[in-house]
């Protein structure tokens, strides 16, 4: 399995997606299965309305359902590996032959990405608007993505086919 993991806007779910179709594998975006798991319309409506603790318990649940572990290519949501649960999951399936590819973006990238989407499908994880928290989140999970990942990719200049063939090179 392919996993794929990063801060908001860094590309996870794009090129999950196009990733699994070049694979002919299946893709799941652990986002839209942590909404069903809570029962939620969206993983930024469970955070809204169950709050960021629930909203990772039910993330470590959807991460370890067969159904996240059945998957191809996998796009983390972009907080799972900050759950102490989440990082013992996903080294099991580095361990079970996983590959875990971050795709690191810097705040500037990841702001200006930001501003081009619709901000109110994103929910304040800090009190700070979406784009605001950028610094701030980036400081707290880049060390701990860094950890998690056995390969980081550097996507801020890179195309969107680049990028795509940076991670499907990380396979061998």
């Amino acid at each position: 399995m392919l996993i794929l993991l990063g801060l908001r806007t860094s590309g996870k779910t794009t090129l999950g997606a196009i990733a699994a179709r070049f694979l002919s594998t299946t893709f799941l975006d652990l986002d839209l299965l942590t909404a069903k798991v809570l029962n939620q319309p969206t993983a930024g409506d469970a955070i809204r309305n169950l709050g960021l603790g629930a909203f990772r318990a039910g993330e470590v649940r959807a991460l370890d359902s067969q159904e996240a572990r059945g998957a191809g290519v996998l796009s983390l949501g972009g907080g799972t590996p900050t759950d102490p649960h989440a990082r013992e999951s996903l080294k099991a399936m580095q361990n079970a032959g996983s590959r875990i590819v971050y795709l690191r973006a810097t705040p500037e990238t990841l702001k200006a990405r930001m501003a081009k989407t619709d901000l109110a499908t994103r929910p304040s994880l800090t009190g700070k608007s979406p784009i605001d928290e950028v610094d701030q989140i980036f400081a707290e999970r880049d060390p701990i993505f860094r950890s998690v990942a056995d390969i980081t990719i550097d996507v801020d200049a890179m195309t969107e086919r680049i990028a795509l063939a940076s991670v499907l090179a990380t396979l061998g």
